[in-house]
């Protein structure tokens, strides 16, 4: 077997969907076929289960009504997932597959960045929330924002840091391929800011080290009023957090301008790579969570 990541030809590849009979390439792969394996173990225990239980022929002692059966299906089918290895709760969060090459995205972002962002310190957050998890109830990414400054570092930081950059790869796409805003997004962008070149100055104004110290992201924002607003945040922050320091709301397009997102082709010149960005972003997707967030949803990533 392969290491997670391996060199192969054209580069290093993201986790690929694991189809049934076929052998497992690497690490990853192997474990999506274990987690699947117990999963189809656990399914036909509880069927098994299920048909003892309700056949009126099978009757433990004392359990001599449809309540008492019900409570020993249950019962029997959370033992027997428990001895086939799958907890209750979801399954872990995995790296989300870049939908695209590394270099798809050159010249604004380089393919040595996309290798390092995506395969390092992507991968790393959702190790560490996982961990954090491990046991627990796990609810979907968006749902973890809302409390995780309040459930403490590891859900502010890592979950954020899961959410954020799953958003970050959706909303970007190779260059001159992610189209234009839709109709009703360029007009909502043009009544908030004046036009779109106005929009862009003052993102980039709001992502410049000047305005955003250090590590953080620049977001674009439908505010709880239904306004589009421009707000960062430090850190692994999102507006989604009660309790962020900016302004809170459903984010349909934000930029990574921590160093690591581009210090290696930029260096110190961060406005440098906030200018180039725009040719990458996939305004398709943006417009898509801008409708979402119209009717009150936030991106599902």
């Amino acid at each position: 077997l392969k290491p997670f990541w391996v060199k192969e030809p054209g580069g290093l590849k993201a986790p690929r969907p694991v189809r049934t009979g076929e052998t497992p390439r690497n690490f990853h792969e192997l474990g999506v076929m274990a987690r699947h394996a117990r999963g189809l173990v656990a399914l036909g225990a509880a069927a098994f289960v299920a048909s003892r239980c309700l056949d009126g022929s099978f009757v433990a002692p004392g359990a001599g009504n449809a309540a008492s059966r019900r409570d020993m299906l249950a019962g029997g089918v959370g033992a027997l997932l428990g001895v086939a290895g799958v907890s209750e709760q979801a399954d872990a969060y995995d790296l989300m597959p870049l939908p695209y090459a590394y270099d798809a995205l050159e010249p604004s972002i380089d393919k040595a960045t996309m290798e390092f962002h995506h395969d390092k310190h992507h991968n790393t957050y959702v190790t560490n929330i996982n961990k954090a998890l491990e046991g627990k109830t796990q609810p979907s990414l968006l749902e973890l924002q809302k409390t995780a400054i309040q459930s403490g570092p590891a859900y502010r930081n890592s979950g954020g840091g899961t959410y954020n950059h799953n958003m970050f790869w959706k909303e970007m796409a190779p260059t001159g391929t992610g189209g234009a805003p839709s109709s009703k997004l360029e007009a909502a962008i043009n009544g908030a800011f004046g036009s779109m070149g106005d929009f862009k100055a003052k993102f980039e104004a709001a992502g410049a080290p000047g305005a955003r110290f250090g590590s953080g992201w620049v977001w674009l924002v439908l505010d709880k009023g239904g306004k589009l607003v421009i707000t960062s945040t430090p850190n692994q922050d999102n507006p989604l957090m009660d309790g962020v320091d900016g302004t809170p709301g459903l984010p349909i397009l934000g930029c990574d301008v921590w160093e690591h997102a581009y210090y290696l082709k930029y260096q110190f010149r961060r406005p440098d790579y906030l200018k180039a960005w725009w040719d990458v972003v996939n305004w398709k997707q943006v417009s898509s969570w801008y409708d979402d967030a119209l009717a009150g949803k936030g991106a599902s990533v």
